[in-house]
């Protein structure tokens, strides 16, 4: 067996400082486990080996990479090719442990194996590993096996070695208890970095899982609100990929490395967080009389009321000596005419719109003087004043008020996000989500902040809400707009100072109003598009 000398073991030891460095620096799990498992065979001289992992429901170890130098395999891992052998069951089929498959042994007793000549081993099966040396025209002979363990004791993989070579004869050798206790030492440390990029990314999972949840709570509270929730971060980085892939022009400087990514799609999932203060009525408030229900039926009792007591008037006219029937018929049908055509003119108006004339405005008002008796007996006036305010919204079907309401969900969103004790890689979301309602010319809200205070990602999600917005079609209040008079509006908005027009060309120019259009869009909102026909857009 070969002894190591001073300077051997000076090198390993070395080899290890080395290691323990790298783990630390490493964040790709895959590149990782081949760094340790080629530290581990070029430490031994080992000809092959493999790094099993286990599978998530705990009762397989699957092959994470396999190498062999003399086969020329190298499977798993950064190599980019898939590993073919089958996992090692660590129970059978009766549920009891599987003990005959030497990993599967020291995974369960988390005890290193340490085998001289495999085939004169009769503890183990090696029916498996005889095959592939048939197969292969191979010869398998020693075997270290060493199990991976957390800090309390749970299995996170095996690392096994085959063939250890001698440095000076290249005869294949056994591995001796210092390749043992190197190898030991190097899977406690392997173990550690393992154990914490699983920790890192259960975190991260729980918080997606944290963000999703209150996703669910708006979805619930308002579906519309919840879609958009979804559909705003797939758009905003859609455009950021755009602006990231972009050479020339303004924003020719702009990248983004993954961890951008991560904080920019969870700033995008959470933009809208706020809304879940905010009343649902106010949300989703579909007409201008709607409250917990639509009031215009409550109105259009009225009307009734004003038309059967037209009709009782009448009938108690005919009654008097010398009534003129006709005449009071007549009057009757005028007076009620004009009751139903107040009644639609109502319902229109409780529709809500674009814009409302200052006529209807008055018409409203002018309805409003009429006066009915309601079920205490007592007359009153026909619309009370908060109907009128509401049924006279020149735009929408929100007050003042409730339009406050609205504006205060992106102050609440900011209020929450900045309560949170986010991780240095993390700190913008706050700020990305919480920018999407600013203004490049300062006249946004909630902080009034100009292009020059905002980021670049801020900017780009204020795009992504809009468009997201007009083309919405499953919101109860409005219709959604047709794809080129989305688009129009939007290019008057980098006219006028609203959205950043630099975003706003690569919005156009990469084409990614079409690709989001065409996934999520109703068909028949997708019309032709004139590109030069877009205000502010040069092709």
């Amino acid at each position: 067996m070969q002894e190591l000398n001073q300077t051997q073991i000076a090198q390993r030891l070395e080899q290890l400082i080395e290691l323990s460095v790298e783990l630390g620096k490493r964040h790709d799990t895959d590149a990782l486990l081949e760094r340790i498992l080629l530290v581990a065979r070029g430490m031994t001289h080992a000809d092959g080996g493999t790094l099993y992992r286990p599978s998530e429901d705990g009762r397989t170890l699957e092959f994470a990479i396999l190498f062999n130098k003399t086969l020329n395999i190298h499977q798993g891992g950064v190599s980019g090719q898939p590993v073919t052998a089958p996992g090692v069951p660590l129970y059978d089929a009766a549920g009891e442990r599987n003990l005959a498959a030497v990993a599967a042994y020291a995974a369960h007793f988390g005890l290193s194996v340490n085998i001289e000549d495999v085939y004169k081993a009769d503890v183990f099966n090696f029916s498996g590993m005889v095959k592939f040396d048939q197969m292969n025209g191979y010869h398998s002979q020693s075997f270290l096996t060493v199990p991976l363990s957390d800090h309390e004791g749970e299995l996170v993989g095996v690392l096994q070695l085959i063939n250890a070579i001698d440095s000076e004869t290249g005869q294949i050798r056994a591995f001796s208890q210092t390749d043992q206790r190197f190898i030991e030492a190097l899977a406690a440390q392997a173990a550690v970095a393992l154990t914490n990029q699983r920790l890192i990314a259960q975190l991260e999972n729980l918080l997606e899982a944290l963000v999703n949840l209150i996703n669910i709570g708006i979805d619930e509270k308002s579906p519309y609100t919840g879609r958009h929730c979804q559909f705003v971060p797939e758009l905003t980085m859609m455009l950021a990929e755009a602006v990231h892939n972009t050479e020339t022009g303004p924003m020719a400087g702009f990248r983004m490395s993954d961890g951008d990514r991560k904080e920019l799609w969870l700033a995008g999932l959470l933009h809208d967080c706020g809304k879940i203060t905010t009343p649902v009525h106010v949300v989703d408030k579909a007409s201008k009389l709607e409250t917990i229900y639509d009031r215009i039926a409550t109105v259009d009792t009225r009307f009734e009321v004003l038309l059967r007591d037209a009709e009782i008037a009448a009938l108690k006219r005919k009654l008097a000596a010398g009534a003129d029937a006709v005449a009071i018929d007549a009057a009757l049908a005028a007076e009620q005419a004009a009751l139903r055509a107040e009644r639609d003119f109502i319902r229109v108006a409780n529709v809500g719109g674009e814009a409302m004339a200052a006529a209807d405005q008055e018409r409203v008002r002018s309805i409003a003087q009429r006066r009915w008796t309601g079920p205490d007996g007592q007359e009153q006036g026909f619309l009370s004043d908060n109907e009128v305010q509401n049924l006279t919204i020149k735009y929408g079907t929100l007050t003042e008020d409730e339009r406050k309401q609205i504006n205060n969900h992106i102050s609440m969103t900011i209020k929450m996000l900045e309560a949170l004790p986010w991780p240095k890689h993390l700190k913008n979301v706050p700020e990305y989500a919480g920018g999407h309602h600013e203004r490049m010319d300062g006249k946004g809200y909630p902080r009034g902040l100009t292009k020059e205070q905002m980021s670049v990602q801020a900017r780009l999600m204020a795009i992504a809400d809009i468009f997201e917005a007009l083309t919405a079609a499953d919101r109860p209040y409005k219709k959604g707009k047709m794809l080129s008079e989305a688009l129009y509006i939007l290019g008057n908005f980098s006219l006028n100072g609203h959205i950043d027009p630099d975003l706003f060309d690569i919005f156009i120019r990469s084409k990614i109003y079409l690709e989001f259009a065409r996934k999520n869009m109703d068909e028949k909102q997708i019309d032709a598009i004139d590109e030069s026909r877009i205000p502010g857009y040069t092709p």
